[in-house]
């Protein structure tokens, strides 16, 4: 995958509004899931790219770094030859001491081409730097939006599960509240209270019955009483009457 397409993608993932998708969403977690997945798939192909990216600029620095050594080797050769001819030139020997300068010349030939090996190496390793840290920014930065993402989808989960737990209490209260008729233990209640209004009807029906029979059992009693007292006048006796005035 290429650099700029793995950075553009860490720039959109970077950028996007997390709370915004979840209010977007119809299921807010399988929202937040699918984002943890992408996320994660996105980091470890982020990862693999900068890994790639960082050694070819290594290997770019090496080659800098040898093209550098190169030219400061071929300076050396350069200087050791021009002072070889300059020896042999001073002892007569100038066949001799040109052959040494040209050897020189040579080695500042080759010198100069490590350098210039160097010097057009080095923007390119420049830029490679700064992508790299750039892309090391982003990597940072989806990481950290990944953090987010889990922690978010954690506090959604808590409070759902929180807001569910509500709702059963509040269902539990309202299926025990003897205020609400329309709750199963209301109904109990009006059940109950027809109960014992039931049987208040009774036990007052059976005392009134009660009391009917003993008004009765006295009305008998008064009259056996007159019957006996007007069996005793026909005897000739005087009955009660009689006893009480005796």
């Amino acid at each position: 995958m290429a650099k700029q397409s793995i950075f553009g993608r860490i720039s959109t993932l970077i950028k996007a509004n997390v709370n915004a998708l979840i209010d977007q969403a119809e299921d807010p977690q399988k929202m937040l899931d699918q984002l943890v997945r992408d996320y994660t798939n996105s980091i470890a192909d982020a990862e693999a790219a900068i890994a790639e990216t960082i050694g070819n600029l290594r290997l770019l620095e090496r080659d800098h770094q040898e093209d550098v050594r190169a030219a400061a080797e071929w300076g050396n050769k350069a200087l050791a030859a021009s002072r070889r001819a300059d020896q042999l030139r001073a002892s007569g020997d100038a066949v001799d001491a040109d052959k040494f300068d040209n050897l020189a010349k040579i080695a500042l030939q080759r010198q100069i081409s490590e350098e210039n090996e160097a010097r057009a190496i080095a923007p390119t390793i420049a830029t490679q730097t700064e992508v790299v840290e750039k892309l090391k920014d982003g990597l940072n930065g989806m990481k950290q939006k990944l953090e987010q993402l889990r922690s978010k989808r954690s506090e959604l989960l808590a409070r759902a599960k929180t807001a569910e737990a509500q709702v059963k209490v509040h269902d539990a209260v309202k299926s025990i509240d003897v205020l609400d008729p329309t709750s199963e233990l209301g109904r109990f209640e009006d059940k109950v209270r027809r109960q014992e209004a039931l049987a208040a009807g009774k036990q007052e029906l059976a005392a009134s019955s009660l009391d009917a029979q003993f008004n009765q059992l006295e009305d008998m009693g008064e009259l056996t009483e007159v019957e006996a007292r007007l069996a005793a006048l026909k005897s000739g006796g005087t009955g009660s009457a009689g006893q009480l005035t005796s």
